[in-house]
């Protein structure tokens, strides 16, 4: 069961309907081996408290779930109220960082499981050789790992999830093996790491990847992700012990 705290999570929601309409969830959906791992992280945690504000819901749908969204900087809910709390690329769209984190392990009792990326990896992913703005705006969104593990305190873990070959959760490591996904711009769209740059700049990395493909240049240096069926970039689940 799902239900949605008073206030700004509404907006969430219908952000999310929004997103539908113009054609994002095509593009980005929930993809199950992220889902799995939040699911593990979460261990036997009845009642969650989920943090939206992502482009996709990794609400779990097995659990008893309350969510809000960003900023959670003042939550109307009593200390150790949920079991566990859980949030997915929703860290950028935080305000106050500290501060938010504070609250959510303050009305937490469990951990706090939060999938995120890692922007010391980002630019190590192949799209940098053809839109290195584009990654290099996009690492500069995402808070460092240090101190996202600071702000939670606690025993806090890091672990690298493998981003499977068919991914449906279409950020732009999600088509590691499938370079040609990214000349498509409802796809492009669908992640805000190119709504950070100028058309311009946009059009130029575009045509850059669309010659690599065309000459083979793309396939002579990375053809073989092609078959590999899982690929370790940026993507990190944060875990958060009391």
């Amino acid at each position: 069961m799902t239900r949605t705290a008073d206030g700004p999570a509404g907006d969430a929601e219908r952000g999310r309907a929004d997103g539908a309409a113009d054609g994002s969830s095509r593009h980005r959906r929930p993809e199950p081996v992220f889902e799995r791992a939040i699911r593990v992280a979460l261990g036997q945690a009845d009642t969650v408290l989920y943090v939206g504000a992502g482009a996709v819901s990794y609400e779990p749908r097995d659990r008893d779930v309350t969510t809000v969204e960003p900023p959670a900087e003042t939550l109307l809910f009593a200390d150790g109220s949920f079991d566990a709390a859980a949030s997915a690329f929703s860290l950028p769209a935080w305000p106050d960082l500290e501060r938010g984190l504070a609250e959510v392990r303050r009305v937490t009792r469990g951990p706090v499981a939060l999938l995120t990326r890692d922007p010391a990896r980002i630019p190590d992913h192949w799209l940098a050789d053809y839109a290195p703005e584009v990654l290099a705006r996009e690492a500069r969104r995402w808070p460092a790992l240090d101190r996202v593990a600071d702000a939670l305190g606690g025993q806090v873990t890091t672990t690298r999830v493998p981003i499977p070959f068919t991914c449906v959760d279409g950020f732009s490591e999600a088509y590691y093996a499938r370079p040609e996904r990214l000349l498509d711009a409802g796809a492009r769209r669908a992640d805000p790491a190119w709504a950070a740059v100028d058309e311009m700049t946009a059009a130029r990395s575009v045509a850059a990847l669309r010659t690599a493909l065309e000459d083979g240049t793309w396939d002579a240096r990375y053809g073989r992700l092609r078959v590999q069926p899982s690929y370790e970039g940026s993507l990190v689940l944060v875990v958060g012990q009391p």
